[in-house]
């Protein structure tokens, strides 16, 4: 595509670059095992995504470039990656926890034992880091947009000619960012599969029954040789005495 003046820039639409990312929001088919849905936060992070275009768009008009440039740079597109990574991640933690109550009321486990197993702020970040783990093309293409910078936002000729460049790599990152999301989709099921198997677990608790038995066995020891004593098969002991004595003069 060739510049020949200042007034050709503009900023690309980033709607058609983010393929099913800007979809309608809607009820998949499938949540998980646990049933997460994150059509909240996907659509949050585009509506996040078109307004900061909008705000470059409004910059574009007025002439200002360098703005509108740095209006869609790697910072904005990774603050937005990294609100959206965390999100999903608190989202599945309480989900989780949810869950994890649910299974520890049915199985009666004790509040202390539960307290071990909830997750917690580490747990939430160690999520996040697998869920977003699949955005390493997205960063990839977020250092390539960055390169274009420099040529993009000077004077002149230059200026001009970047501008394809910076265009493209804004596409580029667009779609990488759709990769990234539905990378993240999927690692979320492995997620919910995973933590459903711990709460499977919490829900199979049950509570040891040899103390019962260990009480039920030293009372039946108990009132058998209570029986023999007072029976008088066995020699009395002189903690009972008065007991027994008590007992004979009954009979």
């Amino acid at each position: 595509m060739a510049i020949t003046s200042a007034e050709a820039w503009t900023v690309p639409e980033l709607g058609p670059s983010l393929g099913r990312l800007s979809d309608p929001p809607y009820v998949p088919p499938s949540p998980g095992p646990l049933g997460l849905v994150l059509e909240d936060a996907r659509v949050d992070l585009v509506t996040r995504l078109f307004d900061i275009a909008g705000a470059a768009r409004a910059f574009m008009s007025a002439g200002d470039r360098e703005s509108a440039i740095a209006s869609l740079g790697r910072v904005a597109w990774l603050d937005l990656w990294e609100r959206a990574v965390a999100a999903a991640a608190q989202r599945l933690a309480d989900l989780v926890n949810t869950r994890f109550r649910e299974a520890a009321a049915e199985a009666r486990l004790p509040p202390k034992r539960l307290g071990a197993v909830l997750l917690g702020a580490e747990d939430v970040r160690a999520i996040g880091s697998r869920l977003g783990s699949g955005g390493a093309g997205f960063v990839g293409a977020l250092d390539a947009l960055e390169q274009t910078i420099p040529a993009a936002a000077a004077s002149g000729r230059r200026g001009q000619l970047g501008q394809e460049e910076w265009q493209l790599a804004l596409a580029t990152t667009a779609r990488r960012l759709e990769s990234a999301w539905q990378a993240l989709i999927e690692a979320a099921q492995v997620e919910q599969e995973r933590w459903q198997a711990e709460i499977e677990q919490v829900r199979a608790w049950r509570r040891p029954q040899w103390p019962v038995w260990a009480v039920t066995i030293l009372v039946l020891v108990a009132v058998i040789y209570l029986g023999l004593v007072l029976g008088g098969y066995l020699a009395v002991p002189p903690p009972l005495g008065e007991v027994a004595e008590f007992w004979w003069t009954r009979l």
